[in-house]
């Protein structure tokens, strides 16, 4: 199970006296314990893969403004850190197999405007949930729809 993994690997870290690598892990798990704590239920995988997006999110999100303070140290620490998390996600699907999943979704679902956005996107991730990116997965459906992508 992930959660396992990242004990593990904190452990590890630990051993090995990488603070940044164990401080990362550390607070992930305490997140992951949160989450846990809120559904009132033990976690699976994917609920955990999206505690580690958030917290990957998050940590871009705040390199993205450290980079507009002029703080390059503090937004290299943040990149840093989601680096670290994104080895604990699936492997995302991307280019043709993305493609190949949007259009199937947009068959199953047979829609035929933007306005039938949700169920495709839903379609999508009901299926591959964790694997898919929501935005990207998202501007591909825009596009397969006929909509005129939106710029983030």
């Amino acid at each position: 199970m992930l959660t396992d993994r990242l004990t593990e690997d904190m452990k590890a870290a630990m051993r090995a006296r990488e603070a940044e690598r164990l401080g990362v892990l550390r607070m992930t798990l305490a997140e992951i314990k949160n989450a846990r704590i809120a559904k009132g239920e033990d976690l699976d995988d994917d609920d955990v893969t999206q505690v580690i997006k958030k917290a990957i999110k998050s940590r871009m999100e705040s390199a993205e403004q450290y980079h507009r303070g002029s703080r390059e140290d503090l937004a290299g620490k943040e990149e840093r850190e989601a680096a670290i998390l994104e080895a604990y996600l699936p492997e995302q699907l991307t280019g043709d197999a993305l493609v190949a999943v949007v259009e199937k979704a947009i068959r199953e679902t047979g829609a035929s405007s933007v306005k039938d956005m949700g169920a495709v996107m839903k379609a999508v991730m009901a299926e591959h949930g964790s694997r898919v990116d929501g935005k990207t997965a998202g501007a591909l459906v825009r596009e397969k729809l006929g909509g005129s992508p939106r710029t983030p």
